[in-house]
């Protein structure tokens, strides 16, 4: 299955400073995100400052996580931008933040008129599920998402960002 990697063509707006996704916020979680095939995936390490009980991740970082990932999985599969209507997280074992490298996917389960829902993942390095959520998103048509939203277009989240 051919790996893609996703730009973050926001990163070209002056004052974009996301949480979950921008390079230049050191304080942030500074995700990058690949297609792969149905899914889109994220590879993160996990900080320090990000646990809440002793090298476990903080249940709001891996709800902070989920729902980023959702965001992108609109912006290519559905290629548009919208916003976090519901999201349901079910946290299934302890996320270690001293054991390597967090792993999530995510991917679209149902489109319903303007309503989209994601099922996302997220695991630990060794490979068990430490959270899973279904994250619904309502999409905006792409001159509504570009008016609202700064979107882009998807062609800009497959190629580099100019310098």
């Amino acid at each position: 299955m051919e790996k893609k990697k996703l730009y973050n063509a926001y990163e070209r707006h002056e004052g974009y400073y996301c949480f979950g996704c921008a390079s230049g916020n050191k304080e942030g979680l500074r995700c990058e995100f690949y297609e792969e095939g149905e899914y889109v995936t994220c590879h993160w390490q996990p900080r320090r400052e990000f646990q809440g009980f002793f090298n476990v991740l903080h249940g709001g970082i891996q709800a902070t996580l989920m729902d980023e990932i959702a965001c992108w999985t609109v912006f290519a599969k559905e290629r548009t931008a919208g916003v976090t209507v519901d999201m349901r997280v079910k946290y299934r074992s302890s996320v270690r933040t001293d054991r390597g490298e967090l792993f999530l996917r995510s991917r679209v389960v149902e489109r319903n008129n303007r309503l989209v829902t994601m099922r996302v993942e997220l695991f630990n390095a060794d490979g068990t599920l430490g959270s899973e959520a279904d994250v619904i998103y309502r999409v905006f048509p792409p001159e509504v998402a570009a008016e609202r939203l700064g979107w882009t277009g998807v062609d800009a989240f497959h190629r580099p960002v100019e310098e």
